[in-house]
C-alpha cells in the first residue's frame, strides 16, 4: 500500500511539477510560483468547464429534434381524434334528424361537406403536402375560388362564444348542432395557429439572409379570379352560417398555403457550406483593394480557401443553369435554385456535372482550383437574386438556424 502511494505521489509530481512564471517590466524581474496543488485544481476546472460544454451541446442538437417530433405527432393525434369525434356526433345528429323537417335534412348535408373539408386539411397537414383549393370544393360548390396570401394577412374574428350560447339556449339535437359548430371552429383555429407558426419561421430565415419576404412574395406566379370575401357570402350559400363558414376555410386555407410556399422556397435557399470540408474565408463581399491592381474594387462574392482539388459542394437543390468556362471566373457552375436565386462556384480545377443536372443539397459539383482570374487554390462563391448579388455570408448565417433547428 505504502509503494502505491509513492508511485501515485511521483506521477503527481510528474504531471504538475512545481512552476514559476517570471515576469519582466520596467527593468525589474518578478516570478510567480504556481504549486502542484493549483496546478491540479485548475486542469480539474478546465475539465469541467469543457464537460459540460459538450454536454449542453449534445443536448441542444439532439433533444431539440426529437421532442419537436414528438409534439408534431400529438397534434396530427389529437386532430385525428377529433375528426373521429365529428364523424360520431355527425352521424348521431343524422340519425335524430332523418325524421324531422327538410331544415334539418340540409343541415345534415352542411355537416358532411363541413367533415370532408375538414378532412382535406387535416390530410394536408399531416403529410406535408400542397393544399389544392379544388380539393376543398367538394362536390362542386364553389365554396372557394382563389385563396392567397393577401387574404391571409386579415385575420378573423374567432366566434367560440357565439356557439356557445347557441348550444346553452338549444338544448337537444339543437345544442348538438352548435356543439359541432364549435368544435369546427376550434379545429379551424388550431390548423390556422399551426400555418402561421410555420410561416412565420420561414419568414424568419428569409430575413437573416437579407432578401426579405416582401421580394420573394412578388416573385410568386399566381392567377385566376379573385374573389373578395364579401362575394363569397352574397347569394353563394343557403344561411348565413355556411357563407361564414366557407369564409372562414378559405381564410385557414390561404395560412396553410402562406406556410407551404414560404417552406418551399426555404427548402431550396442555398444555405449550406459550399466547401464539402474544412475551409476558411480568405476575402469578404463588398467594397475590396483587388490583389492584381492594388485598387478599390467591388467583390460580388467570397473568396474560401481549403486546399488543392478540394471538394465543391451545392449549397442547395437545384438545376446546374451553366457549367464551363466564363472570362475572369475559369471554370464555374451555375445552379438555379428556384425562386429566383442562383449560386455561383468559380476558379475550379475540374467540373463533375453538365448543364441540365438536377443535384441536391451537399452534391460534389467540382474541385477547388485557381482558374480565371485567381492567384491561388481557392472558391469564388456567389448567390444571386433576382440578378443581384447578394452576400452569401448572410445565407451561410441563416442555413446553421435551419440545419441546427
Amino acid at each position: 500500500m505504502k509503494r502505491k502511494t509513492m508511485k501515485i505521489g511521483e506521477l503527481f509530481s510528474r504531471l504538475f511539477p512545481e512552476r514559476q512564471i517570471y515576469h519582466r517590466s520596467g527593468g525589474t524581474v518578478r516570478y510567480f510560483t504556481v504549486s502542484p496543488l493549483q496546478q491540479s485544481v485548475l486542469s480539474i476546472a478546465i475539465a469541467a468547464v469543457v464537460g459540460w460544454t459538450l454536454y449542453a451541446t449534445a443536448s441542444l442538437v439532439f433533444i431539440p429534434n426529437s421532442t419537436l417530433s414528438a409534439q408534431g405527432q400529438q397534434q396530427i393525434d389529437k386532430y385525428e381524434r377529433w375528426v373521429q369525434e365529428l364523424r360520431a356526433r355527425d352521424a348521431l345528429s343524422r340519425s335524430q334528424l332523418v325524421e324531422r323537417t327538410e331544415a334539418f335534412q340540409e343541415a345534415t348535408v352542411s355537416f358532411e361537406q363541413r367533415h370532408r373539408t375538414l378532412e382535406v386539411m387535416l390530410d394536408s397537414l399531416r403529410n406535408g403536402g400542397e393544399l389544392e383549393v379544388a380539393a376543398l370544393r367538394g362536390d362542386g360548390s364553389a365554396l372557394l375560388v382563389n385563396a392567397s396570401i393577401e387574404e391571409a394577412d386579415r385575420r378573423q374574428a374567432r366566434t367560440d362564444a357565439q356557439y356557445q350560447e347557441a348550444s346553452a339556449a338549444n338544448p337537444g339535437v339543437r345544442g348538438q348542432i352548435a356543439e359541432l359548430q364549435r368544435e369546427q371552429q376550434a379545429f379551424l383555429d388550431e390548423v390556422e395557429d399551426i400555418a402561421i407558426e410555420r410561416a412565420e419561421a420561414a419568414r424568419g430565415v428569409l430575413r437573416l439572409t437579407a432578401v426579405g419576404t416582401n421580394r420573394i412574395a412578388e416573385t410568386r406566379e399566381m392567377g385566376g379570379p379573385l374573389v373578395p370575401f364579401a362575394n363569397l357570402a352574397s347569394g353563394n350559400f343557403d344561411t348565413p352560417e355556411e357563407a361564414m363558414f366557407a369564409e372562414r376555410v378559405a381564410q385557414v386555407a390561404a395560412r396553410m398555403e402562406e406556410a407551404r410556399f414560404y417552406q418551399s422556397v426555404v427548402s431550396t435557399l442555398p444555405l449550406a457550406d459550399p466547401v464539402g470540408v474544412p475551409s476558411r474565408l480568405t476575402s469578404d463581399y463588398g467594397l475590396r483593394v483587388d490583389p492584381f491592381n492594388q485598387r478599390p474594387g467591388w467583390h460580388n462574392g467570397v473568396d474560401v480557401g481549403a486546399y488543392w482539388n478540394a471538394p465543391i459542394t451545392a449549397t442547395g437543390p437545384g438545376t446546374v443553369s451553366f457549367a464551363g468556362t466564363k472570362s475572369g471566373y475559369g471554370r464555374i457552375v451555375e445552379i438555379d435554385h428556384g425562386h429566383g436565386f442562383k449560386s455561383r462556384y468559380a476558379h475550379l480545377r475540374r467540373i463533375n456535372v453538365d448543364k441540365g443536372d438536377t443535384v441536391a443539397i451537399g452534391d460534389v459539383v467540382g474541385a477547388m482550383g485557381s482558374t480565371g482570374r485567381s492567384t491561388g487554390p481557392h472558391l469564388h462563391y456567389e448567390v444571386w437574386f433576382n440578378n443581384k448579388p447578394y452576400d452569401p455570408v448572410e445565407f451561410l448565417r441563416a442555413g446553421k438556424h435551419v440545419y441546427e433547428e
